[in-house]
């Protein structure tokens, strides 16, 4: 059951003009705010449990980390292989429930977007689509569905900076998560129908080579198609084959203006080249109509070299920036012989020794990076105040403007470290806007003598003790602000902006 800001106000027995109230935010999240654990556990928790959390989730909770160790690593991934078992929880419900524009088709979430008034504002729908995609994030138990959510966010990357994917994107959103952990061809289906995909890469204009000799059909889509979507740049197509393809998807569009449900795919018969192609060897009869674009979808979907740039695709999110061919060819084997089953696929990706033993750590992307220091320090948020920080960060959802999505690579992000410590001291002083740390709960549950609080601290965010000589040192500074041998919030604070700081927690 989805709760809409309507239910919640309802259940909360309120009437419509708390909508106005500025507190009805901070009401939700003080309702359903995370739990923090009476006592900060000491329990060793595995290497491979605490990697497998960084991967599989977007870093663990206090109570995941015990949870895992309880249930195993096996049995945590067939949990979150079956997210449909799993409720999404009232805390990400009611957070999600204020957002107005999240359920909407695309005309409403279009006037939402482009509004004058002053009480709704406008880019009300790019921005709540931004927000909820952190607050699913931090708060959904759904962890590895959100996880491949954001993976094929990238994969089919549709930037809101181009001009109506603004609130086109938001309709496309629903399309990735309908499919995630389906089928494959599911997925690459939907995304070709998506109107904020066909405007995205422009083959909304798409249109038969004009018989004057004018006009050619637009190649954007079909080389994207071909070169980020399925077969990857060394797939084995040619520059015919994009060509041909392009004319395959000639008159593939979406409704607009004045006609009935604005956004929902539109075929233009008229504007189609029903004529013979050859994709890839593979003779597309002439008279198809729209089922030469579907004929096409069908022989990517199923060439080797998708699943073989899948798979790399997905060694490379789960385990490491330069995937051993070997590995590769085996999770590709899987996706060929399930015919593109992607909850399938993962299954064998999450069971192998190299996700298992692996000691590569990967470098977490910035939203990765706050959603995980969220998590772990159990905060409140409304993740407004959330989004400035991811855009000085560089990736702030769905803003990234190439075809190819966000880098799953550590290089591109290295140079942005600075803001990273930056938002760590901003999250535990309280000066992220929307946000608030429990650090009176932290304090209490970490205990009352200074080192030992420390490194339970350490042992939380980063899953290590601290070297002896740097925790004595730290411990008997904070030992300075503390009053009858007890520390202070201040003196956590402190500690967990420079924990949450280090190389042990900026890696997954």
């Amino acid at each position: 059951m989805e709760y809409t800001r309507k239910d919640f106000l309802l259940a909360a027995g309120a009437t419509a003009s708390v909508v106005a109230l500025p507190g009805c935010s901070s009401l939700v999240t003080r309702v359903a705010a995370p739990a923090v654990p009476a006592r900060l556990s000491e329990v060793e928790v595995a290497p491979d449990l605490r990697r497998a959390l960084n991967r599989i989730a977007f870093g663990p909770r206090p109570e995941d980390l015990t949870r895992v160790q309880e249930i195993g690593l096996d049995a945590y991934v067939e949990e979150q292989l079956a997210p449909e078992r799993l409720d999404e929880g009232v805390g990400c419900r009611l957070r999600l429930g204020l957002l107005d524009t999240l359920d909407l088709d695309a005309d409403d979430a279009k006037d939402w977007e482009t509004s004058n008034y002053p009480e709704v504002g406008r880019g009300v729908a790019a921005t709540d689509l931004q927000r909820a995609c952190v607050i699913r994030a931090v708060y959904s138990p759904r962890q590895l569905y959100e996880v491949m959510v954001d993976f094929w966010t990238n994969h089919f990357n549709v930037s809101q900076l181009k001009a109506e994917c603004s609130w086109l994107k938001t309709v496309d959103d629903r399309v990735i998560r309908r499919h995630a952990m389906g089928r494959f061809r599911d997925l690459l289906g939907a995304s070709a129908h998506s109107a904020a995909m066909l405007f995205y890469l422009d083959n909304a204009k798409n249109r038969k080579r004009d018989e004057d000799g004018g006009a050619e059909p637009n190649e954007n889509y079909a080389r994207e198609l071909l070169e980020l979507h399925t077969l990857g740049v060394h797939g084995g197509y040619t520059l015919k084959d994009i060509q041909e393809v392009a004319r395959c998807f000639t008159g593939w569009s979406y409704k607009a203006g004045f006609q009935w449900r604005p956004g929902d795919f539109a075929f233009h018969a008229d504007q189609h080249d029903d004529g013979p192609k050859v994709v890839l060897g593979v003779p597309i009869p002439g008279g198809q109509g729209l089922r030469d674009g579907e004929q096409v979808l069908d022989v990517i979907a199923r060439h080797p070299s998708t699943a073989r740039f899948l798979a790399r695709k997905l060694v490379r999110r789960f385990i490491t920036d330069d995937p051993e061919p070997a590995l590769v060819e085996r999770i590709a084997g899987v996706f060929r012989r399930t015919d593109g089953d992607i909850r399938q696929t993962l299954a064998a990706l999450l069971h192998a020794p190299e996700f298992r033993q692996g000691t590569v750590r990967k470098l977490k992307r910035p939203l990765e990076y706050v959603v995980s220091a969220l998590r772990i320090t159990s905060a409140n948020t409304d993740a407004g105040g959330v989004l400035n920080h991811l855009e000085r960060m560089g990736q702030l959802p769905y803003k990234w403007p190439m075809p190819d999505g966000y880098p799953d690579r550590a290089t591109p992000w290295l140079s942005g470290l600075l803001w990273r410590w930056n938002f760590a001291l901003d999250l535990v002083e309280g000066r992220v806007e929307g946000t608030a740390v429990p650090l009176e709960e932290i304090t209490k549950a970490a205990g009352d003598d200074p080192k030992t609080a420390l490194q339970r601290l350490a042992h939380l965010v980063t899953g290590t003790r601290l070297p002896e000589p740097i925790a004595t040192q730290m411990a008997a500074s904070a030992q300075t602000s503390a009053s009858a041998g007890t520390i202070t919030a201040a003196a956590v604070s402190q500690w967990l902006a420079l924990l949450l700081s280090v190389p042990g927690f900026q890696r997954r």
